[in-house]
Parts: structure tokens; sequence; C-alpha cells
């Protein structure tokens, strides 16, 4: 039944209050939803986007359901979804520029316009009143607990977030995946690295880990980790010795531990494969560089790389990177691939290059194809959009857990 069809006479449902609903995309953290609270089931079918108004916001679907979570399809329930565009000026919660984070609160406010019905028919007659939202869900972020490690020698901390599987057996092995953030996303607070974008959650969200069960570790650092010398700082060590105490603690297997980093994250990446050569199965290395006369160790490693033809430092700093592990004798499968394909387009290039058969795999994204519109094609943006798309990719996530060290 649509709303102002014939029911029940007006009734009052008491609103028991409003929760924002965020998600991490590859630029960052959004307000995407909001779920109402009501003291009675609703009908899903009394439902539509002209039932709310979210000031600034454009709404795209509204319905019921069970639980204070979106759905692919409503069902009647106490609580009524609403879905909020993500391509919202108003959306994006995370913002970063070349000197400074800000963070908004994810926040909304939201009226109800018109008459919806509860599910055994009453109808509620919408209120003058705004109701601001006073919660925050993120499924995936909220699953990761923010600890802190410190080292028992040199009495050194390190804020981090961790991930255990939800389904978590003792019994069972799990592999590990380390991510590393990029120094402009260093902070005091612990779940920086969870909001600026893919690189940490994309391997905790509900779908992968039903895919690919795992536990995943992201340090949080309070300063960059690496220089411009190729020098790591003692952030690499302290990172090693976390990860060889969450391996003890838990049931981790050791045959089974990933890095990835985007940016000076993957400067790290590199630098702690040269150190630790025996530490990871395979690394997901994303916008990085590094002194190529320090990475022959490499040749002997299991790498995807991913930059942009248009960053003009990672690019040529890993052609010649590449070009040092080919003469150490590894095998390089190279490709360039258009920054705007489909998943499906992914999934066959992804396919496409591990058919080489190679153990190192490096990709270039187009030029002219990783600069979202209305962004400036210049250098910072070519190179901070690399990980927002290579995050995204999700055949390169599979290739790294069919690896074994």
């Amino acid at each position: 039944m649509a709303p102002g069809l014939s029911a029940r006479a007006d009734t009052a449902v008491p609103l028991r209050g409003a929760t924002a609903i965020t998600q991490v995309f590859g630029e960052g953290q959004k307000l995407t939803a909001i779920a109402l609270a009501y003291d009675a089931d609703i009908d899903t079918t009394s439902l539509g986007p002209a039932s709310y108004r979210v000031d600034g916001r454009t709404i795209t679907r509204v319905y019921a359901n069970t639980q204070a979570a979106t759905a692919e399809q409503g069902r009647n329930g106490r609580f009524v979804i609403v879905e909020l565009s993500p391509d919202d000026p108003q959306a994006l919660l995370y913002l970063q520029d070349r000197r400074t984070i800000t963070r908004k609160p994810a926040k909304a406010t939201i009226t109800q316009m018109a008459p919806v019905l509860s599910a055994d028919q009453r109808r509620l007659a919408p209120s003058a009143q705004a109701v601001q939202t006073n919660a925050v869900i993120d499924q995936v972020v909220d699953g990761f607990r923010p600890l802190e490690y410190v080292d028992a020698r040199t009495g050194d901390t390190l804020k981090y977030n961790l991930f255990v599987p939800r389904n978590h057996d003792p019994a069972k092995r799990y592999p590990l995946v380390l991510f590393m953030h990029d120094a402009g996303a260093s902070s005091t607070v612990t779940d920086t690295t969870l909001v600026q974008g893919l690189g940490a959650v994309c391997w905790a969200s509900p779908a992968d880990q039903a895919r690919r069960e795992a536990f995943v570790l992201a340090p949080q650092y309070p300063e960059p980790i690496v220089t411009d010398r190729s020098e790591a700082t003692e952030y690499l060590d302290l990172t090693v010795d976390l990860v060889h105490q969450l391996a003890d603690q838990y049931n981790i297997d050791k045959s089974r531990i990933y890095a990835t980093g985007q940016s000076g994250g993957a400067m790290m990446g590199i630098a702690m494969n040269i150190k630790y050569p025996d530490l990871f199965a395979a690394s997901f290395l994303v916008a990085g560089q590094w002194d190529p006369a320090l990475v022959k160790p490499l040749a002997r490693q299991k790498l995807w790389i991913v930059v942009s033809q248009g960053d003009p430092k990672a690019y040529p700093g890993q052609n010649a990177i590449t070009a040092v592990l080919e003469q150490a004798g590894a095998q390089v499968a190279r490709a360039v691939w258009n920054g705007r394909s489909t998943p499906a387009e992914f999934a066959a290039a992804v396919r496409q290059l591990e058919a080489q058969g190679a153990t190192i795999h490096y990709v270039a994204l187009e030029k002219g194809s990783v600069v979202p519109p209305g962004q400036a094609d210049d250098a910072g943006s070519h190179h901070v959009n690399t990980w927002r798309i290579a995050y995204g990719i999700e055949g390169i996530r599979d290739w790294m857990f069919r690896q074994r060290r």
C-alpha cells in the first residue's frame, strides 16, 4: 500500500532514534544511510523517497527492515532505512589535502514528510519536527578492535586496528593481511587508517570474509614511516615485531602472512621485504617507489605492483625497480590497464596477467583514466587515485590469498 491510501485512523507511534550509517569508499568514509527506529513494525510497501527529507542530501531508497542496516530488499520491521546518494557533496566525511586531515561528524537531520503505515495498517502521520541522528554504525569499521602494542625491549608504542574473523575458530589457522597507510593519513587517532580509503577495510568486508577469512592488521602511524631517501624509520621493526606477536597470540598461518600498502605504506612494504625476505607470502604494493640500487632481494618475492602512468615519482620509480628485478632473474608480467574498467573487465585483465606465470605482476594505470571528473589532473591526483582504484580490484586480492611462502 502506497503512502496516502486508506488505512486506520492516524496514530502516534514514537520514534526511538535515528542512527547514521556510514561506509568506506576508495576516496574515504561517507554517510550513506539513516536508520530510524520506531515503536512498531512498519509496512515496507508504504515507504518511498518522498516519505522523508534529509537536509542537504539526496534520498535514493526508503524501506523497512528488522535491523538498523541496509538491505537489498526491504521487509516489515521496526527500522526504516533511508538510503542516501554517496555522490552528494555532503556525503564525504574524510577529507585530506596535502597538509591536513578533516573528519566531519557523521550527522544528518531527517524529517518525515508523508504518512507511512504500520504493519497492522495504522496510518502514521508525518511530524513537522526534524530528528537528528544520535548514533553511528559502520558495518566494517566497527569490526576492528583499536589496540596498542608496547615493545617490551624498547618501550616504543604503536597504535593499531585488528580485525578478527567473526566466526573465529581457535582450531583453524588463518592468514593475516598487514595494511600500511600513506604519509597523508598519519595521525594519533587510531581509526584514521580505516576511514581514509579501502586499503584496510576491503579485506574485512562481509563479502571478502565470506570468500577469504583472514585477520587484518592496520597500524596507525603518528608520523611518516619512510623517507624519500629510501630509509625506513623505527616503525619498520616495531611493526614486524607486532606481526610476530599476533602470529603467536592467535592461530595465524605463518605461511600466509601478506603485506600491502599505499604510497609510504608501499615503500615500507618494500623495505620489509628486503630486510625480512622470509616473512611475507606475497605483497600488494600501490603507488610506491624505492632506490633501485637496493631492491635486488625483491627478485625472489611474489609481488603485485600498481602505479599510475601520471605519477611522476612512482611510475618511473617502479619502471626502474622492475628492470633491476628482471636483470636479477625475476619474471615480470606487465600490463597497462584502463582505470575506469568495470569489475568484469578488471577480473579478465587479472586473469590475463596471471596466465603469464610470472612471480611479479606490474600494472600501470593508463594516464587519463585515473583522475575522476572535477579533480585537477595533476601529479597528486594521479598518486592518490591509484589506491582508490587498486583496492577495488577483487582479482588482485584473490591472487594474493593463493600465494604461500
